[in-house]
């Protein structure tokens, strides 16, 4: 199955529905950053990201 990203916080799942914030999910997505260390990461700060993960850089 491919995966998809929310539409919310770009949080790339394989649901149709984000399991974190509860929207709807697109196929269309591009690049990812995987986030290990949320509290540390600079690109967590700029990109608004607080949990663990991995997000999609833009979602349609």
């Amino acid at each position: 199955m491919k995966e998809k990203a929310c539409k919310e916080c770009s949080r790339l799942t394989e649901s149709d529905v984000c399991a974190v914030c509860k929207a709807p999910t697109s196929h269309e997505w591009l690049g990812y950053v995987s986030i290990i260390d949320p509290e540390r990461s600079e690109v967590a700060g700029k990109l608004n990201i607080k949990m663990k993960g991995r997000y999609a850089l833009r979602v349609r």
